[in-house]
């Protein structure tokens, strides 16, 4: 349906395209009932509408998986292409996906092709690899394929898992770095003048004596504000992933944000991964994000509780760290155990929340009944979309309810 609405979005004129635009949707198999309902005369496609339904034919056509994509058809003939191992000819049919339709749809119908028609193994090919939309989506799809990639598809790989990677830090570092530096040390105290900064509670103090009975209002006579250098790793941020399969695209987030963690002087940051088997990325992940993603190994059963005891050891202050479980709580380790350990991080002072989700993708599915006993023991629960990360981030070290703030900026 989205790639439906979208498509109708490729052309100029809705009223001038729309029949048009139906028979791109619906194939050259309802060429004939639209052409009746129009008075009984032919669809004509143009030259672009013709590339353009080619290139939906091999991927939404009724053809069975693995056809030869080298073999002729058109939308005339019954939509007769498919996708097989020609690399020659899938190069040319990622152009012109890329050509004639928005950035949007490409994702869409790039993925689409992967799942329906089965052309994973393609992306060994450097000269298909490199044709392809980066998108995460794609980069999922590597790191999960990562151990059967051949030595001459690697550096293609890398680049290309390097650019999702460049774009999603562009998109999240400066909202992160203003969210830590906004909610960290606001202690000491600073001349130079900043709004976001104000010190209302001190500024209030200083000036009870200028209060204005007739204007029932305070008159400041001088402002005070945080000062916004950090101390060194004043706060141990850890970030504990969930690397099974269903959380492709929130490894790729939470990769990305803990390495942008890991950048801020003030934070300490460690990053872990888990499935039964605890992996720490720390030092890939302040080094290189790419090396960091191309650590981890997707798939696999999940033991939150023996990733969590692992966390443990690099607590030193609690009140001090924020704990940041990524996972949907499928646990297939101590259920109890995992329970005692978070109930216990909360009461020491941890300020501890666990994202079920973080993508942008909708309501995810997670162990409902699980993330309702850490809730009610204070982690609260809830799928996060990246743009939001930072508010929270800034919310959970300013000592927020984070309960109040996620119902507040619609987090579910």
């Amino acid at each position: 349906m989205i790639l439906i609405l979208r498509i109708f979005n490729v052309s100029a004129s809705v009223e001038a395209k729309a029949v048009s635009r139906w028979r791109l949707i619906l194939g050259a198999s309802a060429e004939q009932q639209l052409a009746s309902s129009c008075g009984g005369g032919g669809i004509g496609l143009t030259e672009e509408e013709q590339v353009m339904d080619q290139a939906l034919a091999e991927i939404y056509d009724d053809t069975s998986e693995g056809t030869d994509v080298s073999s002729s058809g058109s939308a005339a003939s019954g939509r007769g292409a498919g996708l097989g191992k020609s690399a020659p000819r899938l190069s040319k049919w990622l152009g012109d996906v890329r050509t004639f339709f928005p950035d949007d749809v490409v994702s869409i119908i790039q993925n689409d092709a992967m799942e329906r028609k089965g052309w994973k193994q393609l992306l060994f090919e450097p000269e298909v690899l490199a044709t392809v939309k980066p998108d995460i989506q794609l980069v999922g799809t590597l790191l999960s394929l990562k151990g059967k990639i051949p030595e001459k598809t690697k550096d293609t790989a890398r680049m290309l898992v390097q650019a999702v990677v460049d774009d999603l830090v562009k998109l999240l570092e400066n909202d992160i770095r203003r969210a830590v530096t906004g909610a960290l040390n606001r202690r000491q105290h600073s001349p130079l003048p900043s709004v976001s900064g104000i010190d209302w509670k001190r500024t209030i103090q200083r000036n009870l004596k200028h209060y204005d009975a007739e204007r029932r209002q305070i008159i400041p006579e001088k402002f005070y504000f945080f000062d916004r250098a950090q101390r060194s790793k004043e706060w141990t941020v850890i970030v504990d992933i969930d690397q099974s399969g269903s959380m492709a695209d929130s490894v790729i987030w939470a990769s990305v944000i803990g390495s942008i963690f890991a950048s801020i002087p003030s934070l300490n940051t460690r990053v872990v991964v888990f499935d039964t088997e605890v992996v720490d990325l720390t030092e890939q992940c302040a080094n290189d994000p790419v090396d960091m993603l191309f650590g981890i190994q997707l798939g696999g059963g999940t033991d939150i509780n023996k990733s969590v005891a692992y966390c443990e050891q690099f607590i030193e202050e609690p009140k001090k760290t924020l704990f940041i479980i990524v996972s949907d709580l499928y646990e297939g380790g101590n259920r109890g155990a995992l329970i005692r350990r978070m109930r216990e991080l909360r009461e020491a002072g941890v300020r501890t929340m666990c994202l079920l989700a973080l993508s942008d993708q909708g309501q995810p599915f997670y162990d409902e009944n699980l993330a309702k006993v850490l809730s009610r023991d204070g982690t609260p629960c809830f799928a996060c979309t990246p743009a939001l990360l930072p508010e929270l981030v800034e919310g959970a070290l300013k000592g927020l309810d984070l309960f109040d703030l996620a119902k507040r900026v619609g987090m579910k």
